[in-house]
């Protein structure tokens, strides 16, 4: 998981918008800050281009290796196509019915709710701790299509007030994010199980600022106190 702002990313300038949600996968190509290797990989094969070219190593290493294999390669670009389409929709991909089993109607309705339940409550602890009054946030969950391999998933905070854009997420507020929305009992992959079912991969939950209750903010002015002390 990937939390979006402007402290995570090198070009932070992919995160200027003029509508929300800001959807992110297939659009910009993100650059985060302090990622791991693997981390790196996932976001390199989520990228078309080196996809493709990883499906069809096998034509480029093998000219190298017998002149004769050259001529064959060269001459199955029919085959070239069906590689690509069998790792694309067969690997990468599920097929519709597929999709329509792997998890049930009750059961893609109880993570929907435990997400909605646990973005409302970041964002309610994100509102208290920037003593926002007035507004909307938006917990935008965006996750890759592809399947059969880890989860990416992208998480960002937007807002229209003033106007739509991503406010800066400080690391208590990421903090927050990491440790409020998947664990054990509710992972990225359990979600994106639901999205495969529903081909839909961005999800938004919203919270209004002034429903934030005196309590959330109390123990946010508290939290405060007792980092400042």
């Amino acid at each position: 998981m990937l939390i979006v702002t402007d402290e995570t990313l090198f070009n932070r300038g992919v995160l200027k918008t003029s509508y929300l949600p800001k959807k992110f996968l297939g659009r910009v190509v993100l650059l985060p800050r302090g990622a791991s290797l693997g981390f790196w990989l996932r976001l390199i094969v989520e990228m078309q281009m080196p996809r493709y070219m990883m499906t069809l190593s096998p034509f480029i290493v093998a000219p190298l290796i017998d002149r004769d294999l050259a001529v064959i390669a060269m001459q199955g670009p029919a085959l070239m196509m069906v590689m690509v389409a069998a790792v694309e929709l067969k690997v990468l991909g599920l097929s519709k019915p597929a999709r329509a089993r792997i998890v049930t109607n009750d059961e893609a309705a109880r993570r929907l709710d435990t997400l909605a339940f646990r973005a409302r409550a970041c964002l309610r602890h994100i509102a208290a701790r920037h003593e926002m009054a007035e507004g909307e946030l938006r917990l935008v969950i965006e996750q890759s299509q592809l399947a059969n391999i880890p989860p990416l998933t992208l998480v960002s905070v937007q807002t229209e007030t003033p106007e739509a854009h991503l406010p800066p997420l400080d690391a208590k507020d990421r903090a927050v994010l990491q440790a409020g929305l998947f664990d054990a009992g509710f992972t990225e992959r359990d979600l994106l199980m639901v999205n495969h079912r529903d081909s839909l991969y961005l999800r938004e939950v919203a919270q209004e600022a002034r429903a934030v209750s005196a309590h959330s903010r109390l123990a946010a002015f508290l939290e405060k106190r007792a980092v400042a002390s």
